[in-house]
């Protein structure tokens, strides 16, 4: 029994001594040539691997560099390139039938450069064509003798990549995914095989993709079916470039779920945005907007059609559809939003994030509006036009009977801290240079109607010619008015601090338009334009 042991102790040494003694012994290098010549043939890529060697330890072989050269149309820049490798190999059939058989492929912090032409070519729409490299000759010479290839990939893995998208000869900024980890599984040219993702974008967020792929489609690999579930935290729409303005901003999560057939995405899912702001001269939203969403893209044209999108913003809900299109760093909107009975409060708290100033001191409070609207342009360029409505709301903390002083002591109006407001309607169309509002008609229990047109630049400087129909009373007896009458003003000032003031001129062309249908002219602008006159509105 002694001498069993001693025996079989002699035997662990042997086999332990071999193992270690067998990376000395074989020469992972001699199998270089077949490797890269192999991959470049299943690539239709010049493939560069450096220096082999063998880790019996890890059941494998590592090399200290691998490249991919890019399309030759695309970028003289390897398409793929990384310091560290590893291949799991069947180790028995490299030890005694000196044959490379991988398992698996790990790839250690690559550079991977994804390109897309005008036309909407990718720069690895071409891997895995038939046609070899000129070197693919050269190198069948230099293998072995009798050495044989089999390649069989269960695993490959990717860690901590760096992954660029850019445009061939475009005016647009390289996106840069960081921190990539990747897995596929039972990778097979001819069936699907899962896969996952997951990287931090370069301006701030991160993204998780999982599903499946393949099979690989042999004329074009861009065209390969995917199904997957994708997730996006925290995504900088700021810093990501997404508007080439600049005005744009807000962090984004989303969560869908999408199939591809190589030419075309059809997603669908969730979005929801924190402290968004549209325009530079605008503020981050204090309610959240959630969207879901049901698209198709084109990824060729990288455009798309919006069938159904409803917008959440607290409880008020609208719906919007339309087309868009990405042009360079920008992207183009046509689209139509329709918004009915929505409640006030929760539409307020998205004024800032339009740039939408109110009186100083003054909120909404209570009510509903509507919008019916159109989208156009880039988004850092946006025209917005249709029409907005609101109904029994009240501007809280704003006297527009004490703004219109000079008017109030023509018609003896009601003042009060708040502006009850029983409806507004007005067309409106907002640009980057400025919004301009056509056919307003806003009615104020306290005073009447009033009605009108004008412009806000985009410094939010006011420029309106208005008209008030005031109830009966006060001073309108002056006028000689029975019943109510139209009085003309002016606004001015800024959003934060409107100024109204008497319309002189377009009270003197309604008073002289009256006195063609008769009275005295003379009397009328003594008793009325003097006493105006002497009168300043108050600010």
């Amino acid at each position: 029994m002694k001498r069993i042991l001693q025996v079989a102790g002699i035997v662990v040494v042997l086999i332990l001594a071999s193992l270690v003694c067998l990376p000395f012994l074989i020469d992972a290098n001699r199998f270089r040539p077949m490797l890269e010549n192999q991959l470049s043939t299943a690539l239709g890529r010049e493939v560069k691997v450096g220096d082999l060697k063998v880790s019996i330890w890890s059941g494998g072989v590592t090399a200290d560099e691998l490249s991919v050269a890019d399309d030759p149309g695309y970028s003289r820049r390897p398409f793929v390139t990384t310091k560290s490798l590893a291949l799991g190999v069947d180790l028995p059939a490299l030890i005694f039938s000196r044959k490379l058989h991988v398992l698996s492929l790990a790839i250690d912090k690559p550079e991977i450069m994804l390109i897309q032409s005008p036309a909407g070519d990718w720069n690895f729409s071409s891997l895995g064509s038939k046609s070899a490299p000129s070197t693919t000759k050269r190198r069948e010479a230099t293998a072995p003798e009798g050495a044989g290839f089999d390649l069989s990939v269960k695993l490959v893995t990717i860690t901590a990549g760096r992954l660029s998208l850019g445009e061939l000869h475009g005016s647009s900024r390289t996106k840069t995914l960081e921190k990539v980890n990747a897995t596929v599984e039972n990778f097979s040219s001819n069936a699907a095989f899962p896969f996952s993702l997951s990287g931090t974008f370069g301006g701030g967020g991160d993204i998780s993709l999982n599903g499946t792929a393949g099979p690989i489609d042999a004329a074009d690999a861009a065209q390969t079916p995917v199904r997957l579930k994708v997730k996006v935290s925290q995504f900088d729409l700021g810093a990501a470039g997404v508007d080439s303005s600049g005005g744009l901003a807000g962090l984004l999560a989303l969560d869908g779920n999408g199939s591809s057939n190589g030419r075309s995405l059809h997603l669908t899912g969730q979005v929801k945005v924190q402290k968004l702001r549209l325009v530079k001269t605008g503020s981050a939203a204090n309610e959240p907007v959630e969207f879901d969403f049901n698209v198709d893209h084109d990824l060729r044209k990288r455009s798309g059609v919006l069938h159904a999108g409803k917008i959440h913003i607290g409880q008020a809900l609208a719906t919007l559809t339309g087309a868009y299109a990405q042009h360079g760093d920008s992207t183009v909107l046509n689209m139509d939003l329709s918004g009915p009975d929505m409640p006030v409060p929760q539409l307020a708290a998205m004024l800032p994030a339009m740039g939408v100033v109110l009186p100083a001191g003054a909120s909404l409070d209570g009510g509903s509006a509507s919008a019916k609207l159109s989208f156009d342009g880039p988004v850092g360029g946006l025209v917005t036009s249709g029409s907005l409505g609101l109904a029994n709301t009240r501007l809280r903390g704003f006297d527009l009977g004490s703004k219109m002083s000079t008017i109030e002591r023509l018609a003896g109006m009601k003042t009060g801290p708040n502006t009850e407001i029983q409806s507004l309607a007005a067309n409106v169309r907002m640009a980057p240079e400025g919004s301009n509002l056509q056919d307003i008609r806003l009615v104020v229990p306290a005073i009447g109607e009033l009605g009108g047109n004008g412009t806000i630049s985009a410094a939010q400087a006011l420029d309106f010619k208005m008209s008030a129909t005031l109830h009966a009373g006060g001073a309108m007896s002056i006028l000689g008015a029975g019943g109510n009458a139209t009085v003309p003003f002016l606004v001015g000032g800024t959003m934060s601090q409107p100024v109204f003031r008497p319309d002189l001129k377009g009270i003197a062309e309604g008073e002289i338009k009256n006195l063609t249908h008769g009275g005295d002219i003379r009397k009328t602008a003594e008793g009325i334009l003097g006493g105006l006159l002497s009168k300043k509105p108050k600010q």
